[in-house]
């Protein structure tokens, strides 16, 4: 019979998630696996998938749940082990895999974990394809393998250096001079898998390397998002240490934060707009990110004369749009760069290289390079809102606040250029609330902007 699903799994295009043990048990994922393995078996996609997980307690028992699920369906397993994102699709994309299977739960706190699926391509499945396994897997019966055509099960420890080597590679990467000039560098790696990548690619670039939250444990000793907020601990190293900056990364290592010489934390929005400013001199082309990305990165993308676009939220969305517009760099305000000279995932070792690239060539320092662009202020809030109501919602808002620019891909998104504003209204993909995202020159601007949207719809 199909497979049923709990009701407090959280299923969306990102993946299924949930809390360990409840829902997710090793019966759950393996069941889960099983379905995408036949899915992909359907879609004809034969190969293998690969299989990753991060650094969580509970990622190695489910990542054996995960390959005898793939296996019972006779789909093969290249297992990667403890591995990121990042190095983990560009594995399966170089070997033409079948498809990806990632155990991992990215910024949610330890107690989670999460299944995440992407194609052959190295990309996580779009709204239409996980829609279809969505159906797969409430309306199919998994056909089960006959005991001589069980998925073989192999083993690849080399990915992440496999992947360094590639980063390494690009062509504007000056590897002799960064070893040359030797950054000394603070890392936050909060006990995820960055541990296993991060100090390995630095130290190939000769940086000094002042660490904390190096181990590869999961036991995250803070809230794991690196948000602005939570570089408290980064700030302190920087500053105690001597570094010239600081970087943090999620559990992922597909979000980069930056912390300047001061220890003090630029927002995330900026490692993309840096990223760009980067990539453009040496490869000029069209820019591509999300609809609640600050501005400052189609600034730099303005100022260096190229085409700017701007995608629904969620990086799949992006990493369509860079394929659709040619993007020669592109990502998510979050801290995601993409880089599609590499793969088309977002990479934070990759924004890792750029940065430092960046500061090398221009002889200057983190604070100096993010001084050169205007300085935004973004507000972020979340309002209980019925669902149904949200047709009427944004009818309210673009009346009453009449933008000259409109957008309507994604939610709602007005701008008024001139002022250097925007918001952003889009209902949750997981809760009964509508989020508001706004951006000006100031907090106090960017605020009174957020109070005027929930008072024209009652909030």
């Amino acid at each position: 019979m199909p497979l049923l699903l709990p009701q407090d799994l959280v299923v969306s295009v990102s993946g299924f998630r949930g809390k360990v043990g409840r829902p997710l048990t090793p019966e759950l994922l393996a069941s889960i696996a099983a379905a995408f393995g036949a899915f992909l078996r359907a879609d004809g996609d034969e190969g293998p998938v690969f299989l990753g997980r991060d650094s969580r307690t509970s990622g190695a028992m489910y990542a054996a749940a995960v390959r005898a699920g793939l296996s019972s369906v006779g789909t093969g397993v290249v297992d990667l082990g403890l591995v990121p994102p990042p190095p983990h699709h560009l594995a399966a994309e170089e070997a033409g895999a079948a498809g990806a299977l990632g155990v991992t739960a990215s910024h949610n706190p330890a107690e989670w974990n999460a299944l995440k699926f992407a194609g052959g391509d190295g990309v996580f499945l779009d709204a239409e394809r996980m829609g279809r396994f969505q159906r797969f897997l409430a309306e199919e019966e998994i056909p089960r393998a006959e005991w001589d055509a069980l998925g073989i099960m192999e083993e690849d420890g080399g990915a992440i250096e496999r992947h360094i080597q590639r980063i390494l590679a690009l062509p504007f990467v000056d590897v002799e001079a960064l070893r040359k000039r030797a950054f000394h560098v603070a890392l936050d790696c909060v006990r995820g898998a960055g541990g296993r990548m991060v100090p390995q690619l630095l130290e190939a670039l000769g940086c000094r390397v002042s660490g904390m939250g190096l181990e590869v444990d999961g036991r995250f000793p803070r809230d794991p998002e690196p948000t602005a907020a939570n570089l408290a601990g980064l700030g302190a190293l920087v500053r105690e240490s001597g570094a010239e900056l600081g970087f943090a990364v999620d559990p992922d290592v597909d979000r980069l934060s930056l912390v300047d010489g001061e220890g003090i934390p630029l927002g995330e929005d900026l490692t993309l707009a840096l990223a760009a400013a980067a990539v453009l001199p040496r490869n000029p082309g069209p820019v591509v990110t999300n609809l609640s990305t600050s501005q400052v990165v189609g600034d730099v993308a303005r100022a260096h004369g190229v085409p700017f676009h701007r995608a629904p939220v969620g990086e799949i969305n992006v990493a369509r749009r860079m394929q659709a517009e040619g993007a020669v760099i592109g990502g998510e305000g979050n801290g995601g760069v993409i880089l599609p000279e590499l793969h088309l995932t977002r990479d934070a070792p990759v924004g890792i290289v750029l940065l430092l690239q960046h500061l090398l060539q221009g002889d200057t320092d983190l604070s100096t390079a993010a001084g050169r662009w205007p300085s935004y202020s973004i507000v972020k809030e979340k309002v209980a809102f019925p669902r149904e109501r949200v047709g009427d919602a944004y009818a309210a808002l673009s009346r009453e606040l009449g933008a000259p620019e409109e957008d309507v891909q994604d939610g709602l998104r007005l701008a008024w250029p001139d002022q250097g504003e925007w918001l952003h209204v889009r209902p949750s993909g997981t809760e009964p609330v509508i989020r508001f995202i706004g951006e000006a020159r100031s907090p106090e601007r960017a605020r009174a902007l957020l109070g005027t949207a929930r008072r024209i719809l009652g909030g």
